[in-house]
């Protein structure tokens, strides 16, 4: 496997794309109050939730990841379906 490929284009390409989203996705999280300490308090906050609740933790968590893949998994099928038909339609030119 090439970089390219594991990239998925010209590597420093994919790096400044990257970099352009992560500063767009920190703006937004900003605005709605989430900076590093306060995300990684959350996350300390999580695992001790975890550990203290046992189940009850577990029952959170599971309302967290249902609740997030209302959006993610909706947007992930959307790319996947667009780069499918891409690949499809460009193949048949």
């Amino acid at each position: 496997m090439d970089r390219n490929t594991f990239f998925g284009g010209n590597p420093l390409g994919v790096l400044i794309r990257l970099a352009l989203i992560s500063i767009a996705v920190g703006i937004v999280m900003s605005a709605l109050g989430i900076d590093l300490g306060n995300f990684f308090d959350r996350i300390n906050q999580l695992l001790r939730n975890i550990y203290d609740l046992g189940f009850g933790a577990v029952e959170w968590l599971l309302q967290y990841l249902l609740l997030g893949a209302l959006i993610v998994v909706p947007i992930w099928l959307i790319t996947r379906l667009v780069s499918a038909s891409r690949s499809k339609g460009g193949s048949e030119s």
